[in-house]
């Protein structure tokens, strides 16, 4: 019996190209703090090493301590004070982000068709993003924090995928069985090999599919309007 429906969010929910979305990303944020010192090269090295270390947390701190250790190491305890400075962009500058995700419509049914149906939905976004940068996002598709049980940020995480502790995290936090779980996600890698290793079944979702030439196994591909008749599989 499925207790639970996972959902990740970039290249899912939100339809994306994470490479442009990145690029876009990172040149408003050099654009945002550069007349405070920040040099643009150095910044995205920052921002990488954060995100490696976030990527190798072991769950001994959050996402969070783990990306701004790094922050610090690079700039300097001082620079600490900078961190509302970078909140605010997730907030403001970030939503022009939009210009380079697509629409899906279907969003808001899909995940409101998953709570009444199956009672518990998680939104499983690898949690290297603050929380209001992730809210900006879900924004973009008419989505809320109060939609999901629980939605994945740096603030509230202790691993990041592809590290399989990641979803075995959030099956501690709802006491559920791999076999209760579904996930529907985008990447052969971070998605599908992550949960794959954990023991819970992922669909490969949309148009942006992120492959991985050594994955584990095969996920079965579709597309954003079979979601609600593939969850139906399942009642």
């Amino acid at each position: 019996m499925i207790k639970a429906i996972l959902f990740d969010l970039d290249g899912t929910l939100l339809p994306m190209d994470e490479e442009e979305f990145t690029k876009v990303y990172f040149s408003l944020l050099c654009q945002k703090v550069a007349p405070y010192g920040y040099e643009p090269k150095q910044l995205i090295s920052t921002i990488w090493a954060g995100t490696k270390q976030m990527m190798k947390n072991d769950g001994l701190k959050s996402n969070e301590q783990a990306f701004w250790e790094v922050f610090a190491q690079n700039y300097g305890e001082e620079r600490m004070k900078d961190k509302q400075l970078f909140d605010s962009f997730y907030s403001h500058e970030f939503t022009q982000t939009k210009a380079v995700c697509e629409e899906n419509p279907l969003a808001k049914e899909i995940v409101r068709y998953a709570r009444e149906k199956f009672g518990r939905v998680i939104l499983s976004t690898n949690p290297i993003f603050p929380k209001v940068g992730t809210l900006t996002r879900m924004g973009f598709i008419g989505l809320k924090e109060e939609d999901f049980d629980l939605v994945t940020t740096y603030e509230n995480s202790r691993f990041c995928k592809p590290n399989p502790a990641y979803f075995q995290d959030i099956l501690k936090r709802f006491s559920l069985s791999p076999d209760e779980v579904i996930l529907f996600g985008n990447n052969e890698s971070e998605d599908g090999d992550c949960a794959y290793r954990c023991g819970i079944r992922c669909y490969l979702v949309g148009d942006h599919v992120i492959k991985n030439e050594k994955k584990l196994t095969e996920y079965e591909r579709i597309p954003m309007n079979k979601v609600i008749e593939t969850m139906n599989k399942y009642l």
